[in-house]
């Protein structure tokens, strides 16, 4: 049966029930954490202000990858523990996580065999968990494999592989799996202050964002997972602490698949400033990105900069034929990374690790910051770890290499617009064979049904419009403008499911199409 989210509430109001662990955030670090956290037989409960995966979580390159750049910029440990969660990853939820190749095209003489060496050692690394040898391209060859490449001073190439994935549809199936292991998740729940005993913490007192009633939630153990936001909840447990992170923004441009026209992807490894930039295709587009930009504003929404769009396309107009415009931008998605660097750290967001770090208050609380979503399950690990120290009755060690993600399929068929579902598919397609005008689509361009909003709301956890067109689809991500024109379709069938009126309906309009302008190109302005 589906968890409706009043049961779900009512824990909260039993001031009698004491949690082990409170998750504060509903990302990758803090998804991972709940979940090792429940698997380990603490009772647990995750909190998150938004939606799941509101934030960096779902604005991601969408690739599981140990990270080349670092490889050249010998960070050898942080390379290998990727591409040992690499693999694991796609073990663990083979339905979301596929084979990608990339080509690096190559103008110079030396740039075959350097990056074929340095690529072969990438290989090595990975061991047991390894995906294909990397091979270098002739010049023929790259041109077959990228057919819009640009062809003046070309060489030729070397293929590589790592892995591609659905981030914001990996948060969900973490929440599923949380709630199958006995774990409480809930959106639209804030934190906005903290509980002591004689200096220790006890707990959180949190806000539910509908209907605002507030909670006080006693835990024994609270962890601080909450990407860009760490700080703000550090100073709840005490004003005077320091910053511990530096926000880097990325982002990322969708064109039409016929910028690449194939099924490979192609990565820039040294743009004109230093860094890498890739062109992805995924689902039925292709992404194009990242930058890194320090941010010194934290928002839910960040906005792209116009210098982050001009680069982009700059770049990849250097290397693809014909190059793309503004006007063929679908969608821009930004996010802001939690990078693990105090402010008073002046090296440049670009060379900052992509480790994680973890933190430990004087009243206990447990931060952590830092990482990617690729070794998301590691960094639970360790948080757990810390957290259980001391604080909490030795259940169990970790469990979680080769736990199943809710979803697991290991023979979803790519073809499929609805693979992403995974074991889950069939049980949409039962959904239309019960009421066939489930199968009524919303929209034809991005293969969305009317079943899915259903299935959404009831058993994925959609509250709003926004929800399900950003991060149940990530339609927004696709096609922005298409997304608002099937937005009203949307608000008909959640207001009918949740029992909301017109005037709700209305509310959410106005709000998602708010967000969704944030992804559209509009000349060279993006709206205040």
């Amino acid at each position: 049966m589906p968890v409706r989210r009043d049961h779900i509430i009512k824990q909260l109001e039993d001031k009698r029930v004491e949690w082990d662990v409170v998750v504060i955030g509903g990302g990758a670090s803090g998804l991972g954490a709940a979940l090792e956290s429940v698997v380990r037989g603490y009772r647990t409960l995750l909190l998150e202000q938004h939606d799941f995966a509101k934030g960096t979580s779902s604005r991601s390159t969408k690739l599981v990858h140990g990270g080349v750049r670092y490889l050249e910029q010998g960070k050898i440990p942080l390379v290998v523990e990727a591409l040992r969660e690499r693999g694991r990853l796609k073990q663990n939820a083979p339905h979301l996580v596929r084979m990608q190749g990339f080509i690096i095209p190559c103008y110079s003489w030396w740039s075959v065999p350097y990056y074929t060496a340095g690529l072969t050692f990438y290989d090595l690394l990975a061991g047991k968990l390894g995906i294909g040898r990397s091979q270098p391209l002739s010049r023929q060859k790259t041109l077959e494999a990228l057919p819009t490449l640009r062809q003046a001073g070309l060489r030729g190439g070397v293929r590589y592989y790592d892995y591609q994935f659905d981030d914001s549809r990996l948060a969900l199936n973490l929440c599923q799996t949380i709630q199958e292991y006995g774990g409480v998740v809930l959106n639209y729940i804030r934190v906005n202050g903290v509980l002591k005993d004689q200096g220790r913490l006890s707990g959180v007192i949190a806000r539910d964002e509908e209907t605002g009633k507030q909670y006080e939630i006693r835990s024994k153990g609270v962890i601080n997972a909450t990407g860009v936001f760490v700080d703000e909840i550090l100073k709840m447990d005490d004003h005077r602490s320091k910053e511990v992170i530096r926000p880097s923004q990325g982002t990322h441009l969708v064109l039409d698949r016929k910028f690449l026209n194939g099924s490979e992807a192609m990565m820039i490894p040294r743009t004109e400033d230093g860094r890498v930039l890739f062109v992805v295709p995924w689902r039925s587009r292709l992404i194009v990105g990242t930058t890194d930009v320090e941010k010194h504003l934290v928002q839910l929404e960040p906005r792209p900069e116009e210098e982050e769009i001009d680069y982009i396309l700059e770049t990849a107009g250097r290397y693809l034929n014909p190059p793309p415009g503004r006007k063929d931008v679908l969608s821009v998605f930004t996010g802001l990374r939690p990078l693990a660097a105090s402010s008073g750290n002046r090296q440049k967001t670009k060379e900052i690790s992509r480790g994680h770090k973890i933190l430990v208050s004087e009243s206990g609380l447990v931060s952590i910051t830092g990482g990617k979503w690729t070794i998301y399950r590691k960094m639970a690990e360790d948080v757990v770890s810390k957290v259980a120290c001391g604080r909490l009755p030795h259940l169990s060690g970790s469990v979680t290499t080769a736990l199943k993600i809710h979803g697991h399929d290991e023979k979803v068929d790519q073809r499929d617009p609805f693979y992403w579902y995974g074991s889950d598919r069939a049980k949409l397609a039962a959904l239309i064979d019960g009421d066939p005008g489930m199968a009524e689509p919303l929209s034809r361009e991005l293969s969305i049904i009317k079943a899915q909003v259903i299935w959404a709301v009831r058993e994925e956890m959609a509250r709003t419009v926004e929800d399900f067109l950003a991060r149940r689809t990530s339609a927004i991500q696709m096609d922005a403008a298409e997304s608002i024109r099937i937005a009203p379709l949307v608000a008909e069938i959640i207001a009918a499911e949740l029992g909301y009126d017109k005037t709700w309906m209305r509310g959410q309009l106005q709000a998602f199409t708010r967000v969704a302008e944030y992804h559209l190109m509009s000349g060279c302005t993006f709206p205040n």
